[in-house]
């Protein structure tokens, strides 16, 4: 694992005389200027000259501030830039699960992997290591196997498209995007992340506090790293009971009650709406209608209530008639919510925790779930086999968790699966469902997320009419306005 501080937000003004003063140069100084805003009647840049000027007593000031005033929105105006390479894919779930920043990883879609994994500290001394690697390389070498073959098919079924570098390069992503359902959680990914100081400071306790060594080791190299450029914005960032000891106590009081109650009620449906808004459609056009007027929000509700159906309709319609394929629903539509509950891959997973506006609960990973097969593996005759390395994968994994409960998810694959309760918005969900649902999304997570659609088309059946992907939009919008967009495909960059 390598993590690199690869950048950091500075003073423009002491980038300038950085080569000349031996500027000292620090997110530190803009954090403490901007927090003296509020209580000083000097200009933005005065305090920021001040700041820069005496570095030290501003790193006094932001200690004050932040942790004695209690002021930690101060820390967001430090932003951090790093490189993390070598993790694995069951880490950054992790790291990945904190809402305010922002992440770009490494895609198993689009690049050919090369075998490389992490070993858990936890099973190097330990007599699992040998049947631990064992089973990734096979993994490993079906993967390889897979991809070979997967695309052989997929050029052969398409030999028009397969004659244009374009197209056979999709051909080619393809058959990666299936191969990966037998990679492990333990494959190694590297991603860049920007994130501020605020939220690197709960990261890394959250981190400390882990229960694998992974976690706790990623944490400790964002400390090193930051320490040493701003050291007066972090501080809570150590082991603690809460981090560290409620979810295990959860657990066990959990395990306790279930053993207590009968056999769990088990359901075959991947996708089902538990919970939702009551009078979710009359409630966004309440809000509107708040929004636009003068009246009282109650006032609002009422006359909707009071409204026939097509006048509901077209108050909703006037919300939308200009929207394009990349506008954002208007913030109205998130007073509504949506609550699922999911069965969903690792693969798929994997680009759902990207969407951390909704609320996304998961348990870990469970052998018991299930697996996804995808139907290009069993297309090209190798669906036995696969079922074959899975079954040896668990066998491991139930060794593993015998003797280290919560390590054998490092060996379970992109097919198996996790239930995920999932929360959200309306207006997050129109988000979800243009980026998901298009023609371009990932066959796995776009089932996923049209089911979700349809369900919530049918308890908010106005106010969800423009729910689709973006290549699905132009004739959503034909449907209800009997015309097109304005943009009715996805423009290219340039």
């Amino acid at each position: 694992m390598k993590v690199i501080l690869a950048g950091f937000n500075v003073d423009t003004e002491a980038l300038k005389s950085y080569k000349d003063k031996n500027t000292n140069l620090t997110p530190e100084s803009i954090s403490a200027a901007y927090a003296r805003i509020s209580r000083s009647p000097k200009s933005v840049d005065i305090l920021r000259k001040e700041a820069r000027e005496e570095v030290a007593k501003a790193r006094k000031s932001n200690r004050t501030i932040i942790f004695e005033m209690g002021h930690h929105s101060i820390a967001e105006h430090a932003v951090f830039n790093f490189d993390v390479i070598g993790i694995s894919r069951r880490a950054v779930e992790d790291l990945e699960r904190f809402r305010l920043c922002s992440y770009t990883e490494k895609s198993q879609r689009y690049v050919t992997l090369k075998g490389d994994f992490i070993i858990p500290g936890e099973l190097r001394q330990t007599n699992l290591l040998e049947p631990y690697v064992a089973t990734i390389k096979i993994q490993n070498n079906f993967y390889k196997h897979l991809f070979n073959k997967i695309k052989k098919y997929n050029l052969d079924a398409f030999p028009k498209l397969a004659m244009s570098k374009k197209f056979q390069k999709l051909l080619e992503n393809m058959a990666k995007e299936d191969a990966r359902y037998i990679l492990c959680l333990a494959t190694q990914t590297q991603l860049g992340i920007t994130i501020n100081a605020r939220n690197l400071e709960l990261l890394m306790r959250r981190f400390a506090s882990h229960n694998l060594q992974e976690i706790n080791e990623l944490g400790k190299k964002f400390y090193q790293l930051v320490t040493k450029i701003a050291p007066s914005i972090i501080l809570f960032c150590k082991t603690n009971d809460y981090d560290q000891k409620t979810y295990p106590e959860l657990r066990e009081y959990a395990s306790t009650l279930a053993r207590q109650t009968d056999e769990p009620v088990t359901s075959s449906r991947d996708v089902e709406l538990i919970d939702h808004t009551t009078d979710a459609d009359d409630k966004v056009l309440a809000a509107l209608l708040f929004k636009t007027s003068k009246k009282k929000y109650p006032q609002c509700l009422q006359l909707i209530k009071k409204m026939p159906k097509h006048k509901k309709e077209e108050l909703f319609k006037k919300s939308c008639q200009y929207m394009e394929l990349y506008d954002a629903a208007l913030r109205e539509f998130e007073f509504v919510n949506l609550t699922y509950s999911l069965v969903v891959s690792g693969a798929c997973f994997g680009q759902l925790k990207r969407h951390r506006i909704a609320t996304i609960t998961s348990q870990d990973y469970n052998p018991v779930c299930g697996i996804t097969v995808p139907d290009a593996v069993k297309k090209v005759g190798e669906e036995k086999r696969f079922i074959e390395i899975i079954k040896r994968t668990e066998n491991v994994y139930q060794k593993i968790e015998k003797k280290q409960p919560g390590v054998g998810a490092y060996i379970l694959t992109n097919a198996h699966h996790k239930r995920v309760l999932f929360k959200t918005n309306l207006r997050e969900l129109y988000h979800l469902s243009r980026l998901r649902e298009d023609v371009t999304a990932q066959w796995d997570i776009r089932h996923k997320v049209q089911k979700m659609s349809n369900l919530a088309k049918r308890v908010m059946p106005i106010t969800s009419k423009l729910l689709s992907g973006k290549d699905e939009y132009p004739k959503v919008y034909f449907k209800l306005f009997g015309k097109k967009p304005k943009i009715d495909q996805t423009p290219q960059p340039g």
